[in-house]
């Protein structure tokens, strides 16, 4: 499927010019773009649900009980919770936010370590393929949200706007013409 997407739109694969062929692509063949894109995140989901599985099952290993006792444990512990305050719908949980993550990605970790010195190829690389992308996913919604946002200012005929610099400071200045 993959090669006949690939065919359909001639694509030259040294090419820089990767946000123009998506949007060619999507442009041409609609369906078949959402299709590719769909099967993406299904392995995506699958990969990341199979990857909880396994740390269920070495969490439930390692604290000597059973799955669904450890799988209770996980969900109280990352729950999150809508609540409404002073007029303002905020989330509460067990964790606060700056400690979810490091917490999640040392749970992979260790697991990584576990399936490796197991002998657990398989299992390490799943496990492996969850932390990087953990680790990498900020830095890759920031890289494509700047991208769109700049082609689409490019495209609209605006610019994008600067981030500002508070050390440096600005000023205009006028000539008069005596």
């Amino acid at each position: 499927m993959l090669l006949e997407f690939a065919f359909v739109f001639d694509i030259h694969f040294w090419s820089a010019q990767i946000l123009r062929f998506l949007i060619t692509a999507v442009l041409r063949s609609p369906k078949l773009a959402a299709a590719v894109v769909l099967c993406l995140l299904v392995a995506l989901a699958g990969t990341m649900t199979y990857t909880g599985f396994l740390v269920v099952g070495v969490l439930a290993d390692y604290l000597d009980t059973g799955r669904f006792l450890a799988g209770l444990l996980l969900g109280a512990l990352l729950a999150r919770f809508p609540r409404v305050s002073q007029g303002k719908l905020s989330m509460v949980g067990l964790l606060p936010k700056p400690v979810r993550r490091p917490l999640i990605i040392g749970l992979l970790a260790l697991c990584l370590l576990h399936f490796v010195t197991q002998g657990e190829l398989v299992s390490a690389a799943f496990t492996g393929f969850a932390t990087a992308f953990l680790l990498t996913f900020p830095w890759l919604r920031r890289t494509v949200f700047d991208r769109l946002r700049s082609s689409v200012f490019k495209f609209a005929g605006r610019t994008a706007p600067q981030r500002d610099d508070h050390m440096v400071i600005d000023g205009e200045f006028r000539e008069r013409k005596d």
